[in-house]
């Protein structure tokens, strides 16, 4: 599975940890870059490698192919609609990453033994992962697997320091006796999810509505005519097949 669209999934991560899970079950064998004339989508292995659309034209590997006027409305509203998304997914992985480092950073400095030099990792943390979606998520880029690699990494680095804090928030805590902290730190979950709700329940809303459009896209390409040289569709989209909850032991 390819970086285009699918990691769209990782952006309303935020948003379903209050709700219902938000997830755009597609994903595509292409990559994506957009320009001011076209919308690309290349991939390393596979035929075709190399799709441009560019209004209602369509060029496939080595040419531009002829399209009946039902599919050249359909490529158009394609190129047309990857654009409106691009927008949307950049302001949701923004958001998603603010909720977290918020949440995370408000929990973390009350408990810790120096609030201000745990809030300092966290900035460190946040700074990354916004220079991370600042280069993969663009008006005209969308690189899911820099973005996901970009954002584990910032993670994998800030989590342990701050769990660290807490706890030793937490074992000075009970040296000192200091019940009334402690019973504050039992109940850490609620206080996060106190904190979240409001912006995940709002983020969810927008998550939604980016999986809505996605899932126009995967109808116009489903919907194309037009056939590859071997009879094949296009197939620049798919729909995931939902888990068998029975198959999970």
């Amino acid at each position: 599975m390819r970086r285009i669209f699918c990691s769209l999934a990782l952006l309303s991560l935020a948003a379903s940890a209050q709700a219902k899970d938000v997830s755009c079950n597609i994903e595509s064998d292409y990559d994506l870059t957009i320009n001011d004339q076209s919308v690309i989508l290349t991939r390393e292995s596979g035929t075709p490698k190399w799709i441009v659309i560019r209004g209602d034209r369509l060029f496939v590997d080595d040419r531009w192919v002829a399209l009946d006027k039902e599919d050249r409305q359909r490529i158009a509203d394609f190129d047309r609609g990857t654009r409106e998304i691009m927008p949307l997914a950049r302001e949701i992985g923004r958001d998603a990453a603010s909720i977290a480092f918020t949440a995370l950073g408000e929990v973390a400095a009350g408990f810790s033994n120096d609030p201000a030099d745990t809030r300092a990792k966290l900035d460190k943390a946040r700074k990354k992962i916004d220079a991370r979606l600042a280069q993969s998520i663009t008006a005209n880029r969308f690189d899911g697997r820099d973005l996901g690699e970009g954002i584990g990494q910032a993670v994998s680095e800030v989590v342990p320091l701050v769990i660290g804090d807490i706890v030793g928030g937490a074992v000075r805590a009970a040296l000192s006796g200091d019940t009334q902290r402690l019973e504050q730190m039992e109940g850490l979950d609620k206080q996060i999810e106190a904190r979240i709700e409001p912006r995940a329940k709002e983020l969810e809303v927008r998550a939604e509505r980016l999986c809505t459009k996605m899932e126009a896209l995967d109808r116009l390409d489903n919907a194309l005519a037009y056939r590859l040289p071997g009879g094949a569709a296009l197939d620049l989209l798919r729909m995931k097949p939902e888990a068998d909850p029975g198959s999970e032991k």
